[in-house]
């Protein structure tokens, strides 16, 4: 049985724990602080496996908390990035409608995007060839995003772990917590070592309500897991794709539906994410990470939401959750790029899951940030896109929210 001690603990070296231990060093907060880790390796889950996408603010609803931070997050980080000389393909992006009854959708997230700073521009089908040739829209109307961009997750992940042990933060990786004892202010994990702290961020991403429910916190609150996977064009000569194309999203749900993206070396083009029910937390392999307790409960828990349609949830079923399947996702590329057939996409290695946050007392999926705070620890619980590329200014909010801030 080994002890540490620290004034401030995290749990999770994803972007969202690695970016507020960089603010609370840089704001002379404390410089005493541990990142907890139980993989051997960072960015092995959401933050090291998303699309990349900076998303410039244009979805969110004006007066949230994904409004308020997303576009001056995106702002620091570009700038972060800049200055250190990380790739960043500033490609934008393009909004389309598929459907004639989702034109006036157009309008709707032009006024978000307004009122929430970003910079947007409603288009019509020569600008829109003019920006991306083979693309069309049914309503001769589209949104145009110049200022979403494309970047490396790892890479900034990387540079980040590298910068934060230069300014003495310690990372304990490989050690999972078996229990938190609130009363002594201790973390204790399955290979017997004792983390005493002072104050500690829940970062645990996947695995944040379970380790809120350690301290009896946010116990109404569930992660649901959804896997998204990834296809690739063979060969982009055919389609010149130079550009992050959209669907216009149904907004009752929380998935943006299967949209083209580059990569951030522009490399490759990927065709995704899906939206579909996870086996497990960690269920990226067919057999591996499967948790057939939480499947059933998931199941039984989305099934609910079916029956009642909650927020339009049988859309979801009915348009997004069978993507996962080639005919069907083949169909929705193609109502963005109609020339593009299967023989042209491979399944990629790139996939991930989405830790999906359901209020089971209101039977929803929750679509903003979650942060509450307990008597010495603040827990993220619901830290999903655009967490990236808010990091930075999310961070600040965590903090500032936090009863760390108020000591």
């Amino acid at each position: 049985m080994s002890l540490k001690n620290g004034e401030i603990i995290i749990i999770g070296g994803g972007i969202v724990g690695l970016t507020i231990a960089y603010q609370i060093i840089k704001r002379g907060i404390s410089k005493n602080i541990i990142i907890l880790e139980k993989e051997n390796n960072l960015g092995l889950h959401t933050s090291g496996r998303n699309s990349g996408v900076l998303h410039a603010g244009i979805y969110y609803k004006p007066g949230s908390l994904k409004s308020k931070v997303c576009i001056e997050g995106g702002k620091r980080l570009k700038a972060w990035i800049k200055d250190r000389g990380l790739k960043t393909n500033p490609c934008g992006k393009i909004i389309i409608p598929t459907k004639y009854e989702q034109d006036s959708q157009i309008d709707l997230l032009f006024e978000r995007g307004l009122k929430n700073g970003a910079k947007v521009e409603i288009i019509n089908n020569k600008k829109l060839k003019e920006i991306q040739p083979n693309t069309n829209s049914i309503t001769n109307r589209a949104l145009w995003s110049p200022n979403t961009a494309v970047v490396n997750p790892l890479e900034i992940i990387n540079q980040l772990e590298i910068e934060l042990k230069d300014k003495g933060v310690i990372f304990i990786k490989g050690s999972k917590i078996r229990k938190i004892n609130k009363k002594e202010n201790k973390i204790h994990t399955e290979d017997n070592l004792i983390i005493k702290y002072k104050y500690f961020f829940n970062c645990a991403g996947l695995q944040s309500d379970r380790v809120a429910h350690m301290c009896n916190v946010g116990k109404n609150l569930t992660i649901l897991p959804f896997k998204g996977f990834y296809w690739k064009i063979k060969n982009n000569d055919a389609f010149d794709i130079k550009t992050n194309i959209y669907p216009v999203p149904d907004l009752s749900v929380p998935f943006l539906g299967v949209h083209f993206t580059p990569s951030g070396d522009k490399k490759n083009i990927f065709i995704g994410p899906t939206a579909t029910v996870a086996f497990g937390r960690e269920n990226y392999k067919f057999f591996e990470g499967l948790e057939p307790l939480m499947l059933i409960s998931n199941l039984f828990i989305l099934s609910k939401q079916y029956l009642m349609n909650k927020n339009k949830f049988r859309q979801y079923v009915h348009q997004q959750s069978l993507q996962a399947f080639e005919p069907f996702l083949i169909k929705s590329a193609q109502n963005l790029i109609p020339s593009i057939k299967l023989s042209d996409i491979e399944i990629s290695e790139k996939l991930g899951i989405r830790a999906q946050l359901f209020d089971n007392k209101k039977m929803n999926l929750v679509d903003d940030f979650i942060c509450t705070n307990d008597e010495n620890s603040t827990h993220v619980l619901n830290a999903v896109s655009p967490a990236f590329t808010s990091s930075f200014s999310l961070a600040d909010l965590i903090i500032n929210s936090s009863k760390l801030n108020k000591e």
